[in-house]
C-alpha cells in the first residue's frame, strides 16, 4: 500500500453512473446491478471486491459490451474517455454491441479472464491468436507484422522463447504460461484499460505472484488504467490504489486501498476483512460472514446486507442507506453512519488485525 494519489478529472478514463442491469428469466426479473457510481484515472489502479453474485463481472462484461443476450441494461451511462485522440468521449451505454467492439472492446478496453484455458482457442496455434487480434483491430498492419508485433508481445510479458511459443497450441503450456498468452493478447492492440477478472485464481499460487507482478511492470510500462475483479484481499492490498466493495448489485464502500484497509467503517466490509486468514495476531479463528447473499429476484427492500448484518438498525429493512462521506475519498453506504444511529464499533478481533497492519506499514494511530 503506497500513499493516497490525488484525482484530477482531466484524467478520467472511464465513469459509471446510476448503472443498472436486469436479466429477464422465464419466471421473472433478476435485477442485478441495483444503482452503482464508479471512476477510474489514468494509470490507476481500481480493486472491485465482494462475493460471488454480486455483481462485479456483470458491471465490467457491461463496458466490454459482451454481456449475455437476456441482460439489459434499464438505466445509467457509462462514458469512456480516448487519451490518445485529444480526450474524446464515447457513451458506451449509447452504443450498440457492433459499435462497442469497433470502437471500444479489445481496442480501447481489454479484459483477461480468470481462466486462461477457456479464453484460449484449443484447435488454434498461440501466435494465430495474437495475430488474428491485431489484423482485426489494426487495418493497417500486414500479416508478417502482425507476427512479428505478436513475438514481441509474447517477450513482453515475459516467455522466454517467443519464437517457439509463436508456433505451439495452448495445451503445450502451464497454466502461468497460458495466462502470460491472454495478456499478450489483451495488450497487441495497446489499450488504455485493461480489466482483470481475478487473473489468478486459476493459478499455481507460486505463480499468482509472478503474474501480479507482471501486470504491474506492464501497466507502468503501458500507461495503463488497470481494473481488478476479485474476492481476494490479498491481492488487492497487494496491487490497488482505490476499492469499491460490491454487494447484491451495489457499491456499499469505496476509497484509498488505505481507507479500506485500515478504517473500515461498513459492516459487510469488516465481514470480509475478518474472514481473511491470518497468522500475525492472537486471534486465530475465521470469522465467515453469517447468512446467504439475499435473492436478487425478489425486489430487494432497504439494506440489501441487512438479514446478515448483527449491527442491523430497524431503518435497514426499510429504507435504502444513503452515500455517507466520512472524509478523502472514502464513501460508505450504511446506516450507522447517520449522525441519529447509535455508535458501533468494529468487531475487537478486527481491530486489533488492523493495528497490527498499520505497525507493520510504520503507521501511527
Amino acid at each position: 500500500m503506497g500513499k493516497i494519489k490525488l484525482r484530477d478529472l482531466n484524467d478520467r478514463v472511464l465513469s459509471i453512473r446510476d448503472l443498472k442491469i436486469e436479466f429477464d428469466t422465464n419466471n421473472s426479473i433478476l435485477k442485478a446491478i441495483r444503482g452503482i457510481d464508479f471512476d477510474l484515472f489514468k494509470n490507476e489502479t481500481v480493486a472491485i471486491v465482494g462475493e460471488s453474485g454480486s455483481g462485479k463481472s456483470v458491471t465490467m462484461k457491461a463496458i466490454m459490451g459482451i454481456m449475455a443476450k437476456n441482460a439489459r441494461i434499464t438505466e445509467g451511462s457509462i462514458k469512456y474517455w480516448d487519451k490518445d485522440d485529444k480526450n474524446k468521449m464515447y457513451e458506451i451505454t449509447m452504443m450498440n454491441n457492433l459499435q462497442i467492439r469497433k470502437y471500444i472492446s479489445g481496442k480501447k478496453i481489454a479484459m483477461i479472464f480468470q481462466d486462461p484455458m477457456t479464453s484460449l482457442d484449443p484447435t488454434m496455434r498461440v501466435g494465430k491468436q495474437i495475430r488474428e487480434t491485431i489484423l482485426y483491430h489494426k487495418k493497417n498492419v500486414s500479416k508478417q507484422q502482425a507476427k512479428e508485433m505478436s513475438i514481441k508481445y509474447l517477450a513482453d510479458v515475459g516467455i522466454n522463447n517467443p519464437d517457439m511459443v509463436y508456433s505451439q497450441y495452448p495445451n503445450q503450456l502451464s497454466g502461468g504460461m497460458r495466462q502470460r498468452v491472454v495478456i499478450a493478447i489483451a495488450l497487441a492492440c495497446e489499450p488504455q484499460i485493461l480489466i482483470c477478472d481475478e487473473p489468478t485464481t486459476a493459478l499455481d499460487v507460486t505463480v499468482q505472484d509472478k503474474i501480479l507482478n507482471l501486470i504491474k511492470d506492464i501497466q507502468i510500462k503501458h500507461e495503463l488504467s488497470v481494473i481488478y475483479i476479485t474476492h481476494d484481499l490479498g491481492v488487492v492490498a497487494k496491487v490497488a490504489d482505490y476499492v469499491a466493495v460490491m454487494y447484491a448489485g451495489k457499491i456499499v464502500e469505496k476509497g484509498s486501498v488505505e481507507e479500506i484497509f485500515y478504517d473500515p467503517r461498513h459492516p459487510y466490509t469488516w465481514g470480509l476483512l475478518s474472514s481473511m486468514p491470518d497468522l500475525n495476531t492472537k486471534e486465530g479463528t475465521l470469522h465467515p460472514i453469517p447468512g446467504t447473499p439475499v435473492d436478487l429476484f425478489n425486489n430487494v427492500k432497504g439494506d440489501a446486507f441487512a438479514p446478515r448484518n448483527p449491527y442491523a438498525l430497524n431503518i435497514d429493512f426499510r429504507e435504502c442507506p444513503p452515500q455517507y462521506n466520512v472524509g478523502g475519498k472514502h464513501r460508505v453506504s450504511s446506516w450507522l453512519l447517520d449522525e441519529r444511529a447509535p455508535e458501533v464499533q468494529m468487531p475487537l478481533e478486527l481491530k486489533e488485525r488492523i493495528d497490527y497492519m498499520k505497525k507493520e506499514a510504520g503507521i501511527d494511530g
